[in-house]
């Protein structure tokens, strides 16, 4: 069921996991540009009805619990106005201008609950936010942060962009173990009783300079880039989200599902 695509060779480590996992179904749905905190409050929304789904078997044997205790997985792909996110283990010193310059630049700020420093979100970018519940794939966290990165890489490899991991730091990153080492996709989550929010923002199309304002990720040795930036020229954002789905897919055994959520979406 998972092509034998291999980007390099951390892949193969994986294999041995991409084949035990049983198929899951998660609905997916684009929202299209959502001003940072809507998003934020649907995927709380979301999370929190997970979790009370869990509470009302937490406790009980296997043998009282069913085989589906009712828990949905999401992935919604959204793009945000421009704005910037600090982690809760981030530091305020990493953003490097004043309220004042913010509203000159129109870019608003939002101390987060996922995990990482401080990033950018802006028109451009193809912003991932999987609402998962770990119990129904793998319960190990530093697997599921490895997994979104897989399907990270293998989304941009058919531009001719060879992504990689780099030790120590969550991401896609390009050229690792050299000076031009850079990232092209940022990752923060949060995890509540294996239910993950928040995920990946894959710089496509982003306008860059956003970046020289903070320290990306607190990291100040190191560069960031996009998929426009890579190949000399602005690219189709609906495929790189396809290519994120078909990805998603294959790395998570997972069957992408549209739904239209209505009844959720009270955040426009």
């Amino acid at each position: 069921m998972v092509k034998a695509y291999l980007v390099n060779k951390q892949i193969c480590k994986l294999q041995p996991y991409l084949r035990n996992i049983m198929m899951q179904k998660v609905w997916v749905q684009d929202l299209g540009n959502i001003e940072y905190g809507k998003a934020w409050d649907l995927q709380e929304s979301l999370l929190k009805q997970n979790l009370e789904k869990k509470s009302l078997w937490f406790g009980k044997s296997d043998e009282e619990r069913p085989a589906d205790i009712g828990t949905k997985n999401y992935l919604f792909f959204c793009e945000h106005p421009s704005v910037y996110t600090l982690g809760k283990s981030g530091h305020m010193e990493n953003l490097l201008v004043n309220d004042s310059r913010l509203k000159e630049l129109d870019v608003s700020f939002y101390k987060t609950n996922r995990g990482g420093d401080i990033t950018y979100h802006g028109p451009g970018q193809v912003v991932g936010y999987p609402i998962l519940d770990l119990e129904k794939f793998f319960t190990d966290l530093g697997k599921y942060m490895r997994f979104l990165e897989e399907v990270i890489i293998r989304a941009i490899a058919p531009f001719g962009i060879k992504g990689d991991r780099l030790e120590g730091s969550t991401g896609v990153w390009l050229d690792v173990g050299t000076p031009d080492a850079r990232k092209i996709c940022a990752m923060g989550v949060r995890c509540s009783r294996w239910v993950t929010m928040h995920g990946f923002a894959l710089n496509v199309n982003t306008d860059l300079r956003y970046f020289d304002y903070i320290v990306p990720c607190g990291i100040t040795d190191k560069g960031v880039t996009s998929i426009q930036k890579e190949v000399g020229h602005p690219v189709d954002e609906a495929e790189v989200k396809q290519n994120i789905r078909a990805a998603f897919e294959e790395v998570f055994g997972a069957e992408l599902a549209e739904n239209e959520l209505n009844e959720l979406l009270t955040v426009a």
